[in-house]
């Protein structure tokens, strides 16, 4: 369960004393979505095992996305305006959403008690800055309701629609990914010794 401190209303002001009121009206909507279990029996592979295998995030870090998924549904239900998540409570989502008995008959249908959709971008200028609005409405109610968002999670808007639109998959069985900043290392090296090995080469004929 999760409450706000009298700190954390003390902090917020009169936004935080209307944010704890409501916050204590949906208090049961909030404990039922924070009970919620994504796997309904024991299996191989749960929930939160494939989520971390397919992101190739370790188990802890897996735990603490899906931690934030639920704190983004119960905004979507409460915040009062359209919410858009981080990329990282995204891939929640877009994994929920294959769990379909999952996420429409036992967290819509009973949890939530209303459908919730997913509604993807449908491209170009007008439709980013709708989105990026939306999301800085939703950093803004997560701090009202919850404090401030872990930012590895929860970047700012220029990181979650520039650099964290980037991502594609990739079979690692057929290829290796490097991160960038070994490559600028890599050519970095490869670059200073061509130049190097040209002074020396040049050296001697100057003399």
């Amino acid at each position: 369960m999760i409450n706000l401190t009298s700190r954390n209303v003390e902090l917020l002001g009169a936004a935080g004393q209307a944010a704890r009121s409501l916050l204590a009206e949906r208090q049961d909507l909030l404990n039922r979505i924070q009970a919620f279990s994504f796997d309904e029996r024991e299996c191989a592979l749960p929930f939160a095992d494939r989520l971390a295998r397919e992101n190739q995030w370790s188990d802890m870090h897996a735990e603490r996305v899906i931690s934030e998924y639920k704190r983004f549904i119960f905004l979507a239900m409460v915040a009062g305006h359209p919410v858009t998540p981080s990329d990282e409570v995204d891939q929640v989502w877009h994994l929920h959403l294959l769990y379909t008995r999952s996420y429409w008959k036992r967290f819509c249908g009973e949890v939530l008690r209303r459908e919730l959709h997913h509604d993807p971008t449908t491209g170009g200028r007008s439709e980013t800055s709708k989105f990026e609005h939306w999301y800085d409405q939703t950093l803004d109610s997560y701090h009202r309701f919850f404090g401030a968002p872990p930012q590895d999670i929860w970047p700012n808007a220029a990181v979650r629609f520039g650099e964290d639109l980037q991502f594609t998959r990739v079979n690692t069985r057929r290829n290796c990914v490097v991160p960038m900043t070994w490559m600028q290392v890599f050519y970095g090296a490869v670059v200073g010794t061509v130049l190097f090995m040209l002074a020396m080469h040049i050296s001697p004929l100057c003399q």
